[in-house]
């Protein structure tokens, strides 16, 4: 149910998300650098994910990714969403 809202909330708001109904959520930047600096400004605000690049994933399909889990309170969901949806505005990522 958390991957859940946190997909739509994220798809909502702009973000490009890998289909899926699983509690790994991967997040496309395509961008290497953009994806590492928003996974870095994110840790920064206290959430936690990691950022994917070549040669993990194909070039060009950079990503972060974002493990659910259902310990985490909606609350913890909302904070982390607005979070990127923050830092992905300041980069130019999203509307």
């Amino acid at each position: 149910e958390n991957a859940r809202y946190f997909r739509s909330e994220m798809q909502d708001r702009g973000f490009d998300i890998k289909p899926g109904d699983h509690p790994i959520v991967p997040i496309m930047f395509y961008d290497a650098k953009t994806s590492g600096t928003i996974a870095d400004e994110l840790l920064d605000r206290g959430i936690y994910v990691i950022s994917f690049s070549y040669p993990v994933v194909p070039k060009g399909e950079a990503r972060i990714r974002v493990q659910m889990s259902a310990a985490h309170s909606k609350e913890q969901l909302d904070r982390a969403i607005d979070a990127f949806t923050e830092v992905a505005r300041k980069h130019d990522v999203i509307d």
